[in-house]
């Protein structure tokens, strides 16, 4: 059976995944920081942000492991979609009952799910430049080592 070709993410992808993962994230903080709402219920936001970054990364890192025939118990693999949707489930109903205008509603939707995003595809190109670099052949240093000390 022949190894898979592994792909080196391009450092344009790698850029803008980070970018994504850091925009969402900033946004949505920064949204969070500035409204005007008790805190209890900017902590509620923020827990979910925390748990959906978690839960998003958890799932991608199931699911690679499984098609790269790496044993994840079904439980787990489970257990990643429930937090990923209960994440999900817990924002829209936190934003439904939320006293804010639509604007800021879409706007908490957008950031999240561009935080998610960027988590997911951060976490893709960490596997596949691990991957990567195990693949290929160790080079010879160009460099002379230095002369052992006496």
């Amino acid at each position: 059976m022949n190894a898979p070709l592994i792909h080196r993410p391009s450092p344009a992808f790698i850029a803008a995944s980070w970018v994504a993962l850091l925009l969402g994230a900033v946004a949505y903080l920064v949204g969070l920081f500035n409204a005007e709402m008790p805190l209890n219920e900017k902590g509620y936001y923020l827990t979910l942000l925390l748990f959906g970054l978690f839960a998003a990364v958890s799932l991608q890192k199931s699911v690679r492991d499984r098609v790269e025939a790496i044993p994840v118990s079904g439980l787990y693999y489970a257990l990643c979609w429930f937090a990923l949707l209960s994440a999900l489930l817990l924002l829209l109903v936190g934003l439904w009952n939320a006293t804010l205008v639509l604007s800021e509603k879409g706007f908490y939707g957008m950031a999240f799910a561009l935080s998610l995003f960027g988590a997911v595809a951060v976490q893709k190109n960490t596997r596949d430049l691990i991957a990567a670099n195990a693949a290929e052949p160790k080079r010879a240093s160009s460099i002379p080592s230095l002369p052992e000390q006496e």
